[in-house]
């Protein structure tokens, strides 16, 4: 074991499957995690928020996928070019439709018939679950410099997403600029003032 929390290996292996929901970013299922009968239940359960029960089950299924993969990698060895290849997986089971460059519909955001153009992870999702990965492997001991999820080729990877989809969707993703808050301009100097110089 290294200095940081690996994953447990004894957890269900046999679940393959992923479900992203295009409307619930990164929605993972993945097996509850084991019951221990040992332990009391407790009186006031620690109610986590939807942020963090994501995080977790994104970890989970990250370490799943870790454990099915041939041959089995622990996180320790774990590197970019893995998360990459955990990223294209999940685009299996995409359902945001990325238009091809030969598709009447390129750069058409509401085509107006089906087309056979595949389904694809959205952005936006692929970019969240890296964001949630990334603070997880540090919170389990990961050290911020040896962190795959903030490698360098994932970086690349998610800019590189982002523009094909804009492109084939024809929507910008431009960062939003902050609103200022707007204060009244100041009011001039009524007319009949004095101006002493």
């Amino acid at each position: 074991m290294n200095s940081f929390q690996e994953f447990d290996s004894s957890s269900n292996s046999d679940t393959k499957a992923i479900n992203l929901s295009a409307g619930n970013t990164s929605n993972f299922t993945s097996p509850p995690p084991p019951s221990s009968s040992s332990s009391p239940p407790s009186s006031s359960p620690t109610t986590l928020s939807r942020y963090e029960n994501q995080k977790r089950r994104d970890w989970n299924t990250f370490g799943q996928y870790l454990r099915n993969h041939r041959p089995p990698l622990s996180l320790s060895r774990c590197s970019g070019a893995h998360v990459l290849e955990f990223l294209r997986y999940l685009d299996e089971f995409g359902k945001t439709k990325v238009h091809t460059h030969l598709c009447p519909f390129f750069g058409h955001p509401n085509p107006p018939a089906p087309c056979p153009c595949p389904l694809r992870q959205a952005w936006g999702s692929l970019d969240a679950l890296i964001g949630r990965l990334r603070a997880a492997f540090e919170e389990n001991g990961g050290k911020p410099e040896t962190n795959p999820f903030g490698a360098r080729a994932v970086r690349l990877y998610l800019r590189e997403v982002r523009d094909s989809q804009a492109k084939a969707r024809g929507i910008s993703y431009e960062k939003k600029k902050r609103k200022r808050p707007q204060h009244p301009p100041p009011l001039p100097p009524p007319n009949n003032a004095k101006i002493v110089i």
